[in-house]
């Protein structure tokens, strides 16, 4: 039977010669054999055909019932201890399903339940199971940048990629349309944060004082001089200009420098007065405002040394 093909199997009737083994029966489907003696069809299960289905329909019960009780993360971990499968057949199914659209992988060994209404997409939001994602890799985190300033409210530009700060060099995650970028800071852990609620629990988003120093730091990640100078006249509304302060010794002091003149530049000096009192009782030196450009002969400022290399131009 090993070429799965069918048969019937011969008694030994004069003229028929010696007995035979089970031969096939006609174009009768591979997995039904007839025994001539009991005149019944044995229908075999599928895995005859695929070792690897039994399992296959197991992972797919186990996702049903994750999503069932409101969860859309698990572990390749979770999945092998709660089926008892083996390794290649693990593997095998969590493939068949991620071809199908019901799960997909930002991370090897993590995965992410698809709701229908994302398959097009291929994954769901990546709001949905960053905080899941980020205790699986056992690192501190906080939503930052724009993703940040977005849930505050200041949504001028989206940017391309879904933006956390961790203590870490990590890579990019992608999962169907989903992209997450990471970026390092070693004060994650001490930064205020807000809990934000999603639509599977909640995630843990910096401050509006935090994403202002961030934007700074990370200019290029957030979109450059005019779009960080937007941002901030739209985020001002709701920094707390002491909140702002106690932080800024967790900052380089050019990236503090640079947000003080970004802030009297979006007429907001209430917010300014604080960090210029801090940068007081500190030794700092002129900084371009836009780092690596040419400033040959170009004056800082007075208050902030600043060389303003550039001009920021803002989009409200």
């Amino acid at each position: 039977m090993h070429n799965r093909r069918l048969y019937h199997r011969h008694g030994s009737a004069k003229g028929n010669g010696a007995e035979k083994p089970w031969e096939p029966i006609g174009n009768r489907s591979k997995r039904h054999f007839v025994c001539k003696t009991r005149h019944k069809v044995l229908a075999f299960a599928n895995k005859m055909d695929n070792p690897l289905n039994h399992t296959g329909h197991s992972l797919a019960a186990f996702v049903d019932g994750l999503q069932a009780r409101g969860r859309y993360t698990f572990t390749r971990a979770e999945a092998a201890t709660a089926g008892s499968f083996s390794g290649v057949a693990l593997e095998a199914a969590l493939r068949r399903l991620r071809q199908k659209g019901r799960i997909a992988c930002p991370r090897q060994g993590f995965y992410v339940l698809v709701p229908l209404e994302y398959r097009v997409a291929q994954c769901p939001p990546a709001s949905w199971f960053i905080a899941e994602m980020m205790g699986f890799l056992n690192q501190p985190y906080y939503v930052g940048l724009l993703s940040a300033a977005a849930i505050h409210g200041a949504a001028h530009q989206q940017p391309m990629a879904f933006q956390v700060v961790t203590d870490r060099a990590t890579r990019p995650a992608k999962a169907g349309r989903v992209r997450i970028s990471f970026h390092k800071s070693r004060s994650v852990r001490e930064m205020p944060v807000v809990e934000a609620q999603t639509e599977t629990g909640a995630m843990r988003v910096s401050t509006p004082e935090v994403t202002a120093l961030d934007i700074v730091r990370f200019s290029e990640a957030a979109g450059r001089l005019n779009n960080v100078a937007t941002v901030l006249a739209e985020l001002v509304e709701r920094i707390n200009p002491a909140a702002l302060a106690a932080i800024a010794p967790f900052y380089a002091v050019p990236d503090v420098q640079r947000l003080g003149y970004l802030l009297e530049l979006v007429s907001a000096a209430r917010l300014a007065d604080p960090l210029a009192k801090w940068l007081a009782t500190r030794r700092f030196r002129p900084v371009p405002l836009v780092p690596a450009k040419n400033v040959a002969r170009m004056p800082a400022d007075s208050r902030w040394r600043i060389i303003p290399n550039e001009l920021p131009e803002i989009d409200l």
